[in-house]
């Protein structure tokens, strides 16, 4: 089983900047795709961005050219670096661990508030 503990949450205000990072243990083998996602109050979850093993990435529309992916494989750490912080990215953001289009596994999740 593959556990991930995710840290870097907290409180920052708009144009703020934020790094959330993501620690893989267990069976790291088996995953091939880590991403972040986000649940804001009221809303589904969201994909934010992925990287998959290869090094190529995805990014949801709204944090184009504000979020960074990226993954240091020998440590199984992802990071997420979050640029000009706004309101509207307020959310819980979930760490998550796949295998070709397999979920195995979830971080406890992380908040980050962004005070306008």
């Amino acid at each position: 089983q593959v556990q991930l503990v995710e840290s870097g949450g907290g409180l920052v205000q708009a144009g703020g900047s934020l790094r959330l990072s993501c620690a893989a243990s267990g069976s790291t083998f088996s995953v091939n795709t880590m991403g972040w996602y986000r649940q804001a109050p009221g809303k589904q979850r969201e994909l934010v961005a992925r990287i998959s093993i290869s090094g190529s990435t995805n990014y949801a529309d709204s944090v184009k050219g504000r979020f960074t992916i990226s993954r240091t494989n020998d440590k199984n750490t992802v990071y997420l670096q979050m640029n000009n912080l706004q309101p509207e990215d307020t959310a819980i953001y979930y760490c998550h661990a796949a295998r070709s289009a397999v979920s195995l596994a979830w971080g406890q999740g992380t908040l980050v508030t962004v005070s306008s």
